[in-house]
């Protein structure tokens, strides 16, 4: 008999890492019927019987996001066997607002402890047979990230199964309250199941409108159920739904004094260090330095390394070379021999030469996120999102495009005002994602000999991009308003685990992998055969080819931007399917040999295509355009709509093509020496126009809301 056990939990109190420790490689991914929130679910080591499935983080079952309606409605329809409720030991009080609700659905639950590796360094003492006594369920001491606890609870979540031990929610609210529960409860006898009682009467309670309708109570029994809540709120002198959350809070007080002896020393580390890196003047000059140094060594130094080795040497020689002579010695025709040599090794090799330095790349980015730097980055810019017009739960997605731009978009539901939401997906992609990395260290390797200021200013040219955004969407009438007001938790420092950011490294560059054997491989194929073959379907030479003649037709949209020759005019394109491709058609055209190293060899080829100035441009359009398709498709899915999604790609196109065509024009002024003309004209006229778009008055925004615990 399958058992199914669900992992419910606050943002960062390290679910993700007991599910990874729980399913081990045994995890599948969707989406939940319906909607676009990712589902995750994997069977138990050593049980294949008992199906583990991750829920979206939440703060409450109080449903104002996405995301806590998926997992609201999973616990109410889906009836898992038995919840694991991940609750971070070292920020008990607020974690146990959540732990309040679910003992109240008549599910069983197990309450993990977890982080209490970072609670018994603070010297703090948590008395967990207390705890569990006045919860009324079990409670596991676990480290998630240590694997220290872990099977012990889901060994006790399936051993109370089979049990069939249901959890006593305790008396948590005032005489008053439970007496208008009791009343509420004993109307709901043949509307719901005896299990979900006390929940259901506490949602009428609070006057959820949605479960009203759903339960479909006559009108004599609603009005009743208005009379009893009205009467509280007299007594009270309180709205309903503020009462209940007071009780839950003031339960909560008396739970967390009773069973926890804090240590006081003063100051933990975790504070030292905030007083640091979240300082309001040294907050920014940090969170630059630490991204320039990542990129630094992913890109410049270690990545660069690793990559010439890969490209010049693995690609560029073994590779080809073993594949010509193979073919060669079973008389393979010279035409098979360009397909596969140049086309399939020399597009999909230049592409996957890059692999090394995204997986450097990603590395960082996960210790980054695993110790807990990463969330309070995205405190900080909440101080300056706010400014610009802009949520700060909208850098939560942008954080999470660094890696790909799509689950990036996803994560726009966790934003419940829509203009936000809808904001936040038409500038999520402007962080460059995994797939732009390759061309970011190929324009970096070939043209700018390494520098290592060009993989940075990439990625602030995203953020800055996102803020100039934000200020000019925010001042239109179909995005104004005030930003949704931001809360969230900073979780303790502490050490990540190797396995835990190797897999989170592998997560991410495992798509990157998938596109390169698939889509790339195709794609490379079909540009080797159109630039290898006539009209006439003859063999000629690249530049009397069918995509030379496509690429010179459409080459001069481009010529503004510095790049109008038929080559970067295809790769341009070919990067609409997934953005790897302006790399694997660089690999084809020019050859895998020279599409590599230090740019010496590529030098002498792109020297007529590029300038230092139209080299920037074109990594500027290719950064800020319209996605890979797969990423159109999540702006789709999320916006509902085709009429937004060919907003937001056109939004970002002429955003792109705008900034390129002023990086060109002004910078072929300032840096080649070129004449003023009327194109130089033109771009200065567009930098006054975004200043007045940025300037122009604008409806006062309401005041920064942020919370740290």
């Amino acid at each position: 008999m399958e058992i199914k056990i669900a992992l419910a939990g606050n943002p960062n109190s390290g679910k993700t890492t007991m599910f990874n420790a729980l399913t081990g490689s045994s995890q599948y991914v969707g989406n939940w019927p319906g909607v676009t929130v990712e589902k995750k679910e994997g069977r138990l080591k050593g049980h294949k019987e008992v199906v583990i499935t991750d829920l979206p983080g939440i703060y409450s079952l109080s449903p104002y996001t996405l995301e806590e309606v998926v997992t609201r409605n999973y616990l109410l329809n889906d009836h898992p066997d038995v919840i694991i409720n991940i609750v971070d030991a070292s920020n008990i009080e607020r974690n146990l607002y959540l732990t309040t609700q679910l003992v109240e659905l008549g599910i069983p639950v197990i309450v993990a402890l977890n982080m209490m590796d970072i609670v018994n360094k603070n010297g703090d003492i948590i008395n967990t047979e207390k705890l569990a006594k006045a919860l009324g369920c079990q409670v596991i001491e676990t480290a998630a990230i240590k694997g220290t606890g872990v099977k012990e609870a889901a060994n006790k979540a399936v051993e109370l199964v089979r049990l069939k031990r249901i959890t006593t929610p305790q008396h948590v609210f005032a005489t008053d309250v439970e007496e208008a529960l009791d009343i509420i409860q004993g109307q709901l006898s043949k509307t719901v199941k005896a299990s979900q009682k006390r929940w259901y009467a506490i949602k009428l309670f609070e006057r959820d409108d949605k479960v009203m309708s759903t339960l479909g109570l006559d009108a004599e029994i609603q009005k009743k159920i208005e009379k009893i809540i009205t009467d509280c709120e007299k007594i009270m002198s309180d709205d309903a739904e503020s009462i209940i959350t007071n009780e839950r809070y003031e339960y909560i007080s008396r739970i967390v004094k009773k069973c926890t002896i804090k240590k006081v020393t003063g100051m933990t580390t975790s504070d030292k260090i905030d007083r640091i890196v979240t300082n309001r003047w040294l907050a920014l000059p940090i969170f630059a330095a630490v991204m320039w140094l990542v990129y630094f060594i992913s890109i410049s130094s270690l990545g660069a390394i690793v990559t010439d080795w890969t490209n010049d040497v693995l690609f560029g020689g073994w590779v080809t070379n073993f594949a010509t002579g193979a073919l060669e010695s079973v008389g393979a025709a010279d035409w098979l021999i360009g397909l596969i040599v140049d086309g399939i090794i020399g597009g999909v090799g230049a592409v996957l030469g890059f692999l090394p330095q995204m997986l450097i790349l990603f590395f960082f980015l996960a210790i980054l996120e695993d110790c807990g730097y990463m969330t309070r980055v995205a405190f900080i810019m909440d101080r300056i999102f706010r400014k610009f017009g802009l949520s700060g739960k909208s850098f939560i997605p942008l954080m999470i495009s660094s890696g790909c731009g799509v689950p990036g978009i996803m994560a726009s539901r966790t934003i419940e005002n829509e203009n936000d939401r809808k904001i936040t997906i038409m500038v999520t992609t402007f962080i460059p994602c995994g797939a732009k990395l390759p061309i970011i260290a190929l324009i970096a390797g070939a043209i700018f000999s390494g520098a290592t200021w060009v993989a940075p200013s990439m990625y602030f040219l995203g953020i800055g991009m996102v803020l100039i955004s934000g200020i000019i969407l925010k001042k239109t009438k179909l995005f104004s308003g005030d930003p949704a007001p931001f809360v969230m938790e900073l979780p303790q420092y502490h050490i990540p685990s190797l396995k835990g950011v190797l897999t989170h490294m592998w997560e991410r560059g495992k798509s990157f992998v998938i596109k390169a054997g698939t889509v790339i491989f195709v794609a490379c194929g079909v540009i080797w055969f159109l630039q290898s073959f006539s009209w006439g379907l003859q063999m000629v030479d690249p530049s009397e080819s069918i995509l030379a003649s496509i690429g010179t037709v459409i080459a001069p949209i481009f010529a503004p931007l510095g790049f109008g020759t038929w080559q970067a005019t295809v790769a341009t394109i070919t990067g609409l399917v997934a953005k790897e491709n302006v790399v694997g058609t660089f690999g084809v055209l020019y050859g895998i040999s020279e599409v590599a190293g230090d740019g010496v060899e590529i030098w002498s080829r792109v020297a007529a295509d590029f300038t230092v100035v139209s080299a920037f441009a074109f990594l500027v359009f290719n950064m800020l355009c319209a996605p890979c398709f797969a990423a159109i498709g999540a702006i789709k899915r999320e916006m509902g709509s085709w009429k937004w999604t060919w907003i937001t790609i056109g939004y970002q196109t002429s955003l792109a093509y705008a900034a390129a065509f002023i990086v060109y024009q002004i910078g072929s002024v300032v840096f080649l020496g070129q004449n003023f003309t009327i194109l130089t004209v033109i771009a200065l006229a567009i930098i006054a126009f975004v200043i007045w778009l940025l300037v122009r008055p604008a409806k006062k925004l309401i005041p920064v809301v942020a919370a740290q615990h």
